[in-house]
């Protein structure tokens, strides 16, 4: 009965810790190697095309070491000592002309349709404004009643008592927050510097620039929380200036809508609220 209750407890501990981490999908992590896990359409089609990209430049690499390595052994001084006079071979310079070309090519069909599918925005459920400023972000959801706040860096200090998971850089007071599932369009803007809204797991990376209005989307297919920066060098506090967005389901999104159209400021309350069913559901689930 003992060795049975210690198990339960385990289990409760692991549950309500995974509860409360696996919300954060979209984060950078200590030794990883190549892009986030795709959390859009987009960012697959990127990381299909950096994995193509891979294997080709790979092979290209191998086989100019094989060449260098087959110079050097066969034309040194030592197995060749009589050096030859030619300088042209008409056959080899073509060959050296026309593959590349025939590479390009080939890395540009996929690259031209990459670039169509991020420029054009399929038609959207809504659209949210986001603003940089130095430095923080403001946001505007003119769908949904035009409410507007300011999203500005949680200080280390805080970090650690912050009501949900929370990462060190990267999460703000008051994040973004969408539907799971839904096609946001996002204009981008700035009000006094260029600056940038990146988004790794959404493979968006768009300018912000002062009396300019840019353009791009996503549509997230998984809950959780996922984190940006700004990516333009915009001044002294460039590296504070961190990007979150949270997704979740639509009844959720539309309960921190209604109390964001109250006060922006405390509709965060809503997703306390959730993440705290969500940790007492695994609670339920693991004590049975």
């Amino acid at each position: 009965m003992r060795f049975s209750a210690v198990i339960g407890v385990i289990a409760a501990i692991f549950c309500l810790t995974a509860a409360a981490s696996a919300t954060v999908i979209g984060a950078p992590v200590d030794g990883q190697l190549g892009p986030q896990i795709a959390a859009t359409p987009v960012q697959e089609h990127i990381n299909d095309f950096h994995a193509m990209l891979l294997w080709i430049i790979t092979a290209i690499s191998v086989f100019v070491l094989a060449l260098l390595i087959w110079v050097i052994v066969r034309y040194n001084s030592k197995t060749n000592p009589k050096a030859g006079k030619f300088s042209h071979n008409t056959a080899i310079e073509m060959v050296w002309t026309a593959v590349p070309i025939l590479i390009l090519i080939w890395i540009a069909v996929p690259s031209f349709r990459l670039l169509y599918f991020q420029d054009v925005i399929p038609e959207a459920d809504f659209t949210i404004k986001a603003t940089g400023n130095q430095w923080n972000w403001t946001y505007v959801y003119p769908d949904h009643g035009g409410f507007e706040y300011v999203a500005s860096m949680v200080p280390e200090d805080e970090i650690t008592a912050w009501p949900y998971s929370a990462k060190r850089l990267l999460t703000t007071d008051l994040p973004v927050v969408a539907p799971v599932g839904a096609t946001v369009r996002v204009e981008v803007t700035a009000s006094d510097v260029i600056h940038n809204w990146a988004m790794p797991a959404f493979g968006i990376k768009m300018d912000a620039i002062p009396g300019r209005l840019n353009e791009t989307w996503f549509r997230v297919e998984k809950e959780g929380v996922y984190y940006g920066q700004c990516s333009e060098l915009c001044g002294l506090l460039h590296a504070f200036m961190p990007i979150e967005v949270h997704i979740v389901p639509q009844d959720v999104f539309d309960a921190w809508v209604e109390a964001a159209n109250n006060d922006p400021y405390a509709a965060s309350d809503v997703l306390v609220a959730y993440y705290d069913d969500v940790r007492d559901s695994a609670r339920f689930a693991s004590v049975r």
